[in-house]
């Protein structure tokens, strides 16, 4: 494991992420049952990646007001979370597997665990904490983190202000573990075949201009995954 010092939502950021999955993004190659997905998903996300390495620069990506709150309360919610628990939280900008291929950006990272903190509109807040368990939707990027980072449990919080923070932890489970693992193998496999493609059909790799060249930063920690 490796962790980059960088700011999230940074272009330094952006650019560690182009070309590889990450774990908000394993959604596209696992369902919230974890099931290896096939079809069209998975097919749009290696052409995404493909397309990012390729011109060496994160795709556009747009932020609406709602994504934009939500950024904002999560720097509140971090505060929160080690007043109501007692735990410090250690802020890290991205991680990344040894072999560098698999990532994440996790909120935060605790001793032997990690959080992921949601901050969504009020009205899902508040069926999150009716249904009091891991939504869905996050739990490819939940479980996915600990792959990255070789956890053993994971924290989740929905926080919103003026009512009370859901605040979960997630045990890891090899099974999943495993399925997530076939999933990436399947998709390294396929963008390794479909990148030699391209730049057979291209006559080579792609030119870089001068001002793309590789992000450079540091580690913190290489701990074995």
């Amino acid at each position: 494991m490796k962790i980059h010092h960088v700011q999230q939502g940074s272009l330094e950021w952006a650019m560690l992420r182009c070309g590889i999955p990450t774990a908000s993004e394993f959604g596209n190659l696992v369902t919230p049952d974890f099931k290896i997905r096939t079809g069209e998903m998975p097919k749009t996300f290696l052409n995404k990646k493909l397309a990012e390495k390729w011109q060496g620069a994160p795709l556009d990506c747009y932020q609406s007001h709602d994504m934009e709150l939500g950024t904002i309360q999560e720097e509140e919610a971090i505060p929160y979370f080690t007043l109501e628990t007692g735990i410090d939280v250690e802020r890290v900008g991205f991680v990344t597997s040894d072999d560098g291929r698999v990532g994440c950006s996790p909120d935060g990272l605790l001793p032997d665990s990690g959080i992921e903190i949601k901050c969504p509109r009020i009205e899902t807040h508040v069926g999150y904490l009716l249904a009091s368990e891991l939504p869905k939707d996050y739990a490819a990027q939940v479980h996915g983190s600990m792959f990255v980072t070789g956890r053993t449990t994971w924290r989740f919080m929905s926080y919103r202000r003026r009512l009370p923070a859901l605040m979960l932890t997630i045990e890891r489970d090899e099974k999943i573990q495993a399925t997530i693992r076939t999933a990436l193998e399947i998709f390294n496999g396929a963008f390794d075949d479909a990148w030699a493609l391209l730049c057979e059909k291209n006559g080579g790799p792609p030119r870089r201009s001068e001002h793309q060249t590789e992000t450079k930063t540091k580690f913190v920690s290489e701990t074995p995954t």
